[in-house]
């Protein structure tokens, strides 16, 4: 979940409420609901295999963007779109501001080199000690980093191609180095798996991130 900034767009996007069959939560910022996949503009949450400690901060994160989208009115306004096509969205569920409530709660940054909208939230939340600041954890852009980072230099990945596209009865699905499924799949490129330099790539040639819940 590499953020690009996006492009200058702007679109409305609703739905009514949401049926297991119509959404899908990627991670802790990021859902696919009736085609969409939506990443919640200005903040940044935990990737899903994530740990904060002892605390699993990411499978938090997952877990309370699907309590807030599970049954509920989604309204997005689209914002642009970045490198893997994702809709860049400020999301209001019921009413209320997505991106504030996780950061409110503190399972997502503010992220701030993009966006100081919850900038507010933040502060709120930090001097609460709630949730990712309750401790001295790494942030989800260094986590990210520091995974691609020891996956690119990895013996059997491609030079600077770390991302597994695997096959398997749920289809095409691609790993990135901090899935927490990333070390335990193998690429075998006789049955047609490979390996993609980034998630866009990925996306082109019609494989999908897991979804967590």
């Amino acid at each position: 979940m590499r953020l690009i900034l996006v492009l200058a767009a702007l679109a409305c996007w609703s739905a009514g409420p949401a049926g297991a069959q119509d959404l899908r939560v990627i991670d802790g910022d990021t859902f696919e609901m009736r085609g969409e996949i939506h990443r919640i503009n200005g903040i940044d949450a935990p990737e899903h295999g994530q740990k904060c400690g002892k605390w699993a901060c990411g499978k938090a994160a997952t877990d309370a963007l699907a309590e807030l989208l599970t049954g509920a009115r989604v309204d997005c306004v689209i914002h642009g779109r970045d490198a893997y096509g994702r809709a860049i969205s400020t999301c209001v569920v019921n009413g209320e501001d997505i991106g504030k409530l996780l950061v409110e709660r503190g399972v997502a940054w503010a992220f701030l080199r993009f966006s100081d909208a919850y900038a507010q939230q933040q502060l709120d939340a930090k001097s609460r000690k709630l949730g990712i600041w309750s401790g001295d954890y790494q942030t989800a852009w260094d986590f990210r980093a520091e995974r691609w980072s020891a996956a690119a230099r990895a013996d059997d990945a491609p030079e600077g191609c770390p991302i597994k596209g695997n096959i398997s009865k749920n289809g095409r699905i691609y790993h990135a180095p901090w899935s927490p499924w990333y070390s335990r799949t193998r690429i075998n490129t006789a049955k047609g798996e490979r390996w993609f330099c980034n998630e866009a790539e990925a996306r082109r040639a019609g494989w999908r991130a897991p979804y967590w819940r």
